[in-house]
């Protein structure tokens, strides 16, 4: 998928390039900026991919999953980057502007650069949902938000040809820096949140509570339960209190039955329990009945 998103990209490029070249519109300038960081960020991606996929070692007994994480606040700052150019392009055509020239090529090499965004960006999400892939998702909402982009901005030079008025051009051009710099923000929030090991989404978490307060027969509670997601990995552990006579091997049985129902229902899940005797609860946390 990434090895795809970099020619996707180019060819993506190059129509918006050759788009705003026939036109000199700041605007079309606007998406041939973000569509040069979409091939960065591609590059990157693949790069981060390939790095994620290599097997733990002795350096890195947790495996390299984390790499995208830092893959996805590189593109998040390229995309940062993109929305600086494009507000400076923006200026210049504001304090010297021009009459647009060929503007009909130039939209429909634009549109046509859209639909092809709009339908390798769908393919990334699913995948990224699918593999749990920080990178591929951040590499498909930025797709994303490029098509958005491209709309609005054929919409702006639409209204430059109807109205006449060439003000509008670099207008519309900042509204496209604002979003592209939000969106680039979004992407670097999200993925610092990865490497500060921020726990999964609440409802997750809760599933989790459930299964281990389901398939916990013979204990008396889970209590200290702590989530963190690192790439495609989720790393989990808690305290599981039983019975002080309870035999090793019947706790390492109750250990077994939750871990394969939760690995049954979560892919990548590394789970960790610590077995307690009675006299460690704390009566909080998942309490079994």
């Amino acid at each position: 998928m990434a090895a795809g998103s970099i020619a996707v990209g180019l060819l993506v490029l190059a129509l918006k390039v050759t788009a705003w070249w026939v036109t000199g519109s700041a605007a079309l300038f606007s998406d041939a900026a973000e569509s040069t960081v979409n091939v960065a960020a591609a590059i990157v991606a693949l790069l981060a991919l390939r790095f994620a996929a290599q097997p733990a070692d002795a350096n890195h007994p947790y495996g390299h999953d984390k790499a995208e994480f830092f893959a996805a606040v590189i593109e998040g700052s390229m995309i940062v980057l993109a929305a600086a150019l494009i507000a400076e392009q923006a200026w210049q055509t504001f304090l010297h502007p021009e009459p647009l020239q060929h503007p009909l090529p130039g939209v429909v090499l634009n549109a046509g650069s859209s639909v092809i965004n709009l339908a390798w960006s769908r393919m990334l999400l699913r995948s990224g949902t699918k593999l749990r892939s920080p990178t591929l998702m951040a590499d498909g909402k930025h797709l994303l938000s490029d098509v958005v982009t491209s709309v609005g901005v054929l919409i702006g030079v639409g209204l430059v040809l109807l109205t006449g008025l060439p003000w509008l051009d670099p207008a519309v051009a900042v509204l496209a820096a604002s979003y592209v710099l939000a969106s680039g923000i979004l992407v670097i929030k999200g993925s610092v949140g990865g490497l500060m090991d921020a726990a999964p989404a609440g409802e997750i978490v809760d599933r989790i509570r459930t299964i281990v307060g389901e398939q916990a027969q013979g204990a008396i509670e889970a209590h200290d339960l702590r989530t963190r997601h690192a790439g495609r990995l989720t790393f989990l552990e808690f305290h599981l209190v039983v019975p002080g006579a309870m035999a090793v091997q019947d706790a390492h049985a109750i250990c077994d039955r939750i871990e394969a129902a939760l690995k049954a229902e979560m892919d990548g899940l590394m789970i960790t329990i610590h077995v307690e005797p009675e006299g460690k609860a704390k009566h909080h946390g998942v309490l079994v009945l």
